[in-house]
């Protein structure tokens, strides 16, 4: 998926404030869950829930006010519990490697624990385990 960089996700020095690119992430994630079917609101409905617990980022260089980023997730580990996700945000022109993160996503009931992720996500984010470009 394709990101703009606007005024206000930058610092005082006109570049992407650290925080948001875990924002860029996330949405990438989300959209990746959508390409495979899964809306987590439907889900949430049926008191499935996510919790990240490990992110780990490495950053690289900076974007910058204006610049049109791509980021890119793919799903690197599916276990009874958790999903491991990989995004790398680059520049959509010149295609270069900006930042990367890795996270971990705990599946949960509504009081925050454990459970084992259903059987039919398990099956939709496994379909398609090449890199899925969200």
């Amino acid at each position: 998926m394709n990101i703009r960089v606007y005024y206000e996700d930058t610092d005082c020095g006109n570049m992407v404030y650290y925080a948001n690119y875990l924002c860029y992430m996330e949405r990438s994630r989300t959209e990746l869950l959508r390409e495979r079917g899964i809306n987590l609101r439907d889900y949430h409905d049926q008191n499935i829930f996510f919790g990240v617990v490990d992110v780990h980022v490495k950053y690289r260089a900076p974007a910058r006010y204006d610049d049109l980023l791509s980021v890119e997730s793919t799903i690197t580990r599916i276990a009874s519990l958790l999903i491991e996700i990989r995004s790398d945000i680059r520049l959509a022109d010149s295609h270069k490697l900006l930042v990367t993160g890795e996270v971990k996503l705990v599946c949960m009931d509504e009081k925050g624990k454990a459970r084992k992720i259903p059987p039919e996500m398990v099956r939709r984010l496994e379909e398609g385990n090449a890199a899925i470009r969200c």
